[in-house]
C-alpha cells in the first residue's frame, strides 16, 4: 500500500483537530477534553510512525494479529494502544498484555479474563463497555438496559478499570439521527454516574459523525479515514 506523504498526513491531522476544536467551541466545551484516537487498522507500521511524528499518540486497532506486529515494530515509541474490535475469549490474554485500553468489552466473562490475565507489573487495563445503542443484530455490544448490571459486576475487578462507554451507532447521514443515538449513550452514561460509577469516558464518533458526537459529550472520537485517507 502506498504510504501517504507526510505533508498530506500532517494536513489531515490539522484538519481533524480544527474540526474537534470548532465542534467543542460550538457547544461550549473545552477542546482539550476531547481526544482523537487515530484508527490505524489495515495501516502499516510506517503509517503509524508517520502519524506519531505528526503529533498523534493514541492509536486504535481492530485486528489483533495485525496490531501485535505493529506494537512489536513500534515498541518504545510511547504509543498508547487501544483495542477497539470485537473481543473473543481467545484474544483476551494478548489484549491484556499488549494494550493500554480496550473499548469493546460487552460481557462479564471477557472483563474477568482481561482482569485475570493483565500482567501484575502493568497498571490496570482501561476499559469501556461497548453498547449496542441502535439495537443492530449484526453489531457487538450490550443492550442499554443491561449496562448497569454489567458495570456493577465488573466494577471491582483488580486488573481492569472501567472508564466509560463506547458505541458504533447505525451509519446515517441524518444529523438528527446521529444526535439521537449519541444522546442515548450519554443518558446511559449519566445514569451510571448518578449511581456512583465515576465514569469519565464516552468513546463515540468517527470521521462522518464526530460533530454530533462531540455535541452530545464524546471524550474520545475514533478517526481513521480523515487522518489516513480511504482504505485501499
Amino acid at each position: 500500500m502506498r504510504l501517504m506523504n507526510t505533508q498530506q498526513l500532517s494536513d489531515n491531522i490539522a484538519k481533524v483537530r480544527l474540526r474537534v476544536r470548532e465542534s467543542a467551541e460550538k457547544c461550549q466545551r473545552l477542546p482539550e477534553t476531547i481526544s482523537v484516537l487515530a484508527v490505524s487498522k489495515t495501516r502499516s507500521a510506517d503509517a503509524v510512525a508517520a502519524a506519531l511524528d505528526c503529533g498523534m499518540r493514541r492509536f486504535g486497532e481492530n485486528y489483533l494479529q495485525e496490531a501485535l506486529e505493529k506494537i512489536e515494530q513500534l515498541a518504545g515509541r510511547g504509543i498508547e494502544w487501544h483495542f477497539i474490535g470485537p473481543i473473543q475469549s481467545n484474544k483476551t490474554r494478548s489484549i491484556a498484555t499488549h494494550f493500554d485500553w480496550a473499548h469493546s468489552v460487552d460481557r462479564e466473562k471477557i472483563a474477568r479474563r482481561l482482569s485475570e490475565q493483565r500482567p501484575d507489573e502493568l497498571p490496570p487495563l482501561q476499559i469501556c463497555l461497548q453498547v449496542n445503542i441502535s439495537g443492530e443484530v449484526s453489531k457487538s455490544g450490550v443492550l442499554p438496559e443491561e449496562v448497569p448490571a454489567l458495570a456493577n459486576a465488573i466494577a471491582d475487578l483488580p486488573g481492569v478499570k472501567l472508564r466509560g462507554l463506547m458505541a458504533i451507532p447505525a451509519a446515517t447521514d441524518d444529523i438528527a439521527e446521529q444526535h439521537a443515538a449519541f444522546k442515548k449513550l450519554r443518558e446511559v452514561f449519566d445514569e451510571l454516574n448518578a449511581n456512583g460509577a465515576g465514569l469519565d469516558t464516552l468513546s463515540m464518533g468517527m470521521s462522518g459523525d464526530m460533530e454530533a458526537a462531540i455535541a452530545e459529550g464524546a471524550t474520545i472520537v475514533r478517526i481513521g479515514t480523515d487522518i489516513f485517507g480511504p482504505r485501499q
